[in-house]
């Protein structure tokens, strides 16, 4: 079938699948918040008097193992409000296995899987489609984010709020306040969508209030209950919050002999709130050093690998810039602002006009290069997002890129600009087991005209038993998105998958899955050019535990010359075929235990009829709950014919983080790539001595390993404050 006619099936299935099944699903579950009558002290303890008559939400529903029944560890929930903060708490009973709680560390945004907590879901517009939330593991790790596409949540984003979490033999206890200068929400709105999930480990037991099929996250929106408040929610008069921040560091080059580099510097954010739900951020000469550095990764790939954003100027409702389109077609990708230039300033307008509508606008000016030779430049997005049927919508996205200057060393302002604009419709069913894609891109650069454009679809449905999946791509060879993440052009993609569970009705494993998804290529007169197919077999044990068994099937003819190595070896010519089969297999061990691991292993053939075995492995384990110590290892063995001969690498990344208490926490981080020839060790120590107000301490540096010579290093100390006017 043809990727024309197939965008056509699948429009029409996104159609039907939009208008049907429109009331919302657990419409019926409701909390009644009323006003506080007194101050709530937030200490973990629920002894003040509108506590004692305050709502109860209880009787949670299981999620997993299994979705059909009531949970057997008991957790209940209040909610209250004055004119400034929203207080949750949440009293989460212990159930009949005695021990400890299980959690990792004291470190904020903990992983869900490996720790008991408790989570809220919050959706202020009752729009199921973006929200906020807030949670605590069992020893008082805070977790916020963003929510958005219906139920994921961007653990990146971070506010100014405050919890305790009090521990008693029987029950730990979580409460929270939450102020309305922290959330988005439209004044007059008197129903919030609302979910409270309870992760406990030593049951197994995943839970929610409002009841979420086993298949989706309990973080899923189309599945909340309603929040009624006895009034209008409160508005704060004055939302403008002012974050500045003062740094000094020092920097040597030891490769290119230079001076060592003193620096200091000022700037920051400016949050203003035009409306309950609108929000302006500025920036002024903002500093990302405090930010994680990237994972290392073994590349064998033939494409640009994708490193997610973690600068948080860019994160409040990102979704709305960085989840148009699809994985690997993203059309605005804003780590392309500031990667070679440094940002001058920047100004972002997001959120809601009302229920249905959502905007985006962002203006970032960077500074001129010489080092890269780059002029000063300007970035534009424009994004606007509607609401339809239930819980679908169509958004559009203008992206522009303009250099503002000549290039310092040539003068030259040759390709000066670089244009994107892009339509898209997003299908979510009421119940979520329809979800879909229809996208158009269309880029203008200097003297580019023809095959200049991409369009791309997917449907899929997916329910307890079955998921099925269905994406086709177009991207022509002249598209060019300078500030998206495009790696591969000049191709056709068909992607299918089909997916089944067996549920047994006894012993120790609780479900057994048969999966097989592939990904056909083709040039752009239909001739294939690549694929891979994969059929596994997995196990998951009722202690989610999960085995792994996988064939894989590749085919490759090369578009570009390549080296499989990528080491700077000789190139494989154009045309170059490689067809190899491989096996995998993968054991991810229980969380509940305070020792986790992953262990992989693939072995088969590869380009030129060469052979690869890969090992790979997680390690952690935890000393509740000050120390988390976490090893990713990685052993490629490629074995190839000459020039290219017997190549091994290893790739080593132990992590450390002491959590001395849930505001001061040291991480040391070492990656040893040895296919880079590099070693990085990344230290940060941080201070959280008020809410969202930070003091960092950051070291760096980079070596080569052998012979041992250092590359760089750097220190940088960092002082922020979050000052709500």
């Amino acid at each position: 079938m043809q990727p024309g006619k197939l965008t056509l099936l699948l429009l029409c299935f996104c159609l039907a699948g939009s208008s049907a099944l429109a009331q919302k699903k657990n419409a019926n579950y409701q909390y009644h918040i009323k006003r506080a009558t007194a101050a709530i002290k937030i200490d973990g303890v629920d002894d003040e008097s509108d506590w004692q008559r305050a709502d109860s939400a209880a009787s949670f529903f299981l999620v997993l193992p299994m979705d059909t029944s009531f949970a057997n560890v008991k957790t209940t929930v209040k909610m209250t409000y004055d004119n400034n903060n929203l207080y949750v708490v949440a009293i989460c009973y212990k159930g009949k296995l005695k021990g400890q709680n299980m959690v990792e560390s004291l470190k904020r945004d903990f992983n869900f899987v490996k720790n008991d907590n408790f989570l809220l879901f919050m959706d202020p517009f009752d729009a199921r489609t973006d929200g906020f939330s807030f949670g605590a593991n069992a020893a008082g790790a805070q977790w916020d984010g963003t929510m958005y596409e219906g139920g994921k949540v961007d653990l990146s984003w971070d506010n100014k709020w405050s919890s305790e979490v009090k521990n008693y033999p029987d029950r730990w206890i979580w409460e929270a306040s939450i102020p309305f200068k922290s959330i988005r929400y439209k004044k007059g709105i008197r129903e919030w969508g609302i979910n409270f999930s309870r992760n406990d480990l030593k049951s197994t037991e995943k839970s929610a209030w409002a009841p979420v099929p086993r298949q989706f996250p309990t973080a899923s929106l189309a599945y909340t209950g309603t929040l009624v408040w006895d009034e209008e929610p409160p508005v704060a008069s004055s939302n403008v919050s002012v974050i500045p921040y003062a740094l000094a560091g020092l920097t040597k080059d030891y490769q290119a002999k230079t001076s060592t580099d003193w620096r200091t510097d000022i700037g920051g954010d400016v949050k203003v709130g035009l409306t309950s739900s609108l929000n302006l951020d500025m920036t002024v000469n903002p500093d990302f050093s405090q930010v994680d550095v990237d994972q290392q990764v073994i590349n064998l790939n033939r494409y640009e690998l994708f490193f997610p954003e973690k600068r948080q100027f860019f994160l409040e409702n990102g979704d709305l810039f960085a989840n148009f389109g699809y994985a690997d077609i993203r059309p605005f990708f804003s780590r392309r602002i500031g990667l070679n230039a440094p940002i001058r300033f920047g100004t972002r307008l997001t959120g809601k006009i009302d229920k249905n509508w959502r905007v985006g606008v962002m203006d970032v000016q960077t500074g001129q290069s010489g080092s890269n030779n780059l002029p000063g430049q300007n970035f534009g997005v424009l994004t606007l997002q509607r609401r339809v049927f239930s819980r679908s919508n169509i958004g559009v996205m203008f992206i522009n890129k303009d250099a503002t200057g000549s290039a310092p060393n040539t003068g030259s302002t040759a390709a000066a600009y670089n244009r994107t604009i892009g339509l898209e419709y997003n299908l979510a069913s009421s119940n979520n087991l329809w979800t879909g894609k229809l996208l158009g891109l269309k880029s203008f650069s200097p003297g580019v005209t023809g095959h200049d454009y991409v369009q791309a679809a997917h449907l899929q449905y997916l329910s307890k038993y079955w998921q099925l999946y269905l994406q086709q791509q177009y991207v022509g060879h002249n598209y060019n998105a300078e500030v998206g993440y495009v790696p591969r052009v000049g191709y056709n993609k068909l992607s299918p998958l089909l997916l089944r569970n067996f549920f047994p009705k006894s012993g120790s494993v609780l479900v057994h899955t048969l999966q097989l998804s592939s990904s056909y290529f083709f040039d752009e007169h239909y001739k294939r050019t690549d694929n891979e197919s994969t059929l596994s077999y997995i196990i998951t044990f009722h202690n989610r535990s999960q085995l792994w068994f996988s064939g894989v099937d590749t085919y490759v003819k090369l578009l570009r010359p390549y080296d499989p190595t990528n080491t700077g070896k000789a190139m494989l010519p154009i045309g170059f075929e490689s067809h190899w089969n491989t096996a995998d297999v993968q054991f991810i061990s229980k969380p509940q235990s305070v020792f986790t691991y992953v262990f992989e292993t693939a072995y088969g053939g590869y380009y030129a009829d060469g052979t690869k075995l890969t090992l790979s492995s997680q390690l952690g384990y935890r000393f509740q709950p000050y120390v988390n110590i976490a090893v990713n290892a990685s052993y490629n063995d490629l074995r190839l014919p000459q020039p290219y001969g017997h190549n091994k690498f290893w790739l080593i990344g132990p992590r450390t983080d002491v959590t001395f208490t849930n505001s001061l926490y040291f991480t040391t981080f070492v990656q040893y790539n040895e296919q880079a020839r590099n070693m990085n060790i990344n230290t940060r120590l941080q201070w959280r001595y008020k809410p969202a107000s930070d003091l960092f301490v950051v070291y760096g540096d980079n070596s080569i390993p052998s012979p041992f010579s250092v590359k760089n290093r750097q220190l940088t100390v960092k002082w922020t404050y979050w000052w709500n006017i």
